[in-house]
């Protein structure tokens, strides 16, 4: 494999990704040239929605290709083309031979979520200290237990679980690798309805859910039904300010509801979006990120029933 680097302006990076996508590059990235800097942009995007832009004031983009002579065969057609103007080549190189399955292990080690309850990959030891955990690997579907919204709504299950609470009825909307509703079953959870809208996470919440022996239910969005002690969703902004009715209608009187996804400049708007319905206040916050969470008042009326 042979990867052919680029430098590019903002404005040129579009253009110049599809033209090495018609040039049959086997993947294009696109990478901030200036990352781990003091000028490095945060660039953040929402699912279904088109990206803030297409790449940074200067991009770094990468292509893969199989053989040198096809990488070289699409770095002297792009200097050829009107678009590459402002762009600039930083050269072909070889990419070494490795044990890709070893590689990509080693990039997942155990995440502490508190000090005795772990997120461990399957060919990790369990740590000492781990007294609880959840053995998951990467997959199809979102959710290893590295990202902040994860590891926040992970810590909430953890804190409700060590101070004796019951997390009763959960519902985890959104469910991705079903690695809350894993949690929450560790902590004590017995009837669980995990949901999302792609099949494969169903499937990998079903495969998650035997590998660590638990009990729960996964399905698509239309089988939760009634209503729930705990309403978990770990999406994004956009989608949880358009699911606010329904997500608070299947909190139950006295049940707590649980937003992650939620970047700190977001929390007004989605505090506006859930006033209609539940009172939602920050519980957490890291990296940017933020954890916000609603009671229902245990006298108050809720949208279904069951």
């Amino acid at each position: 494999m042979y990867e052919l680097c680029l430098m590019c302006p903002e404005d040129r990076v579009e253009s110049v990704s599809e033209a090495l996508d018609a040039l049959d590059a086997l993947s294009v990235s696109v990478e901030d040239a200036d990352a781990q800097t003091d000028a490095e942009q945060a660039l953040f995007g929402e699912p279904g929605m088109p990206p803030p832009k297409d790449g940074w004031q200067r991009s770094r983009i990468v292509a893969l290709f199989p053989q040198r002579a096809a990488a070289e065969e699409a770095q002297s057609l792009l200097q050829l083309q009107d678009f590459f103007a402002g762009c600039s080549l930083l050269g072909i190189r070889e990419v070494a031979e490795q044990d890709w399955v070893r590689l990509t292990q080693s990039q997942f080690a155990p995440v502490d979520i508190t000090p005795d309850f772990w997120i461990v990959p399957t060919w990790h030891e369990l740590p000492a200290a781990a007294t609880r955990s959840i053995r998951l690997d990467p997959g199809l579907a979102f959710g290893t237990g590295t990202h902040p919204t994860t590891r926040m709504c992970l810590r909430w299950i953890a804190q409700r679980g060590a101070e004796g609470q019951d997390l009763g009825r959960v519902l985890d909307y959104g469910c991705g690798s079903g690695i809350l509703a894993i949690g929450a079953a560790k902590f004590g959870a017995l009837d669980i309805d995990a949901v999302d809208i792609d099949t494969a996470a169903v499937e990998s919440t079903e495969y998650n859910a035997q590998a660590n022996h638990v009990q729960l239910r996964a399905g698509l969005p239309d089988a939760a039904q009634g209503v729930y002690q705990t309403v978990l969703a770990n999406i994004l902004a956009t989608p949880l300010k358009v699911l606010a009715p329904l997500l608070c209608a299947h909190v139950a009187k006295g049940g707590h509801l649980v937003l992650a996804g939620i970047l700190e400049r977001q929390t007004d708007e989605l505090k506006a979006a859930y006033a209609p319905y539940l009172q939602l206040d920050v519980a957490d916050s890291e990296d940017g990120w933020v954890l916000m969470t609603a009671r229902r008042a245990a006298d108050s009326a809720t949208g279904t029933g069951r």
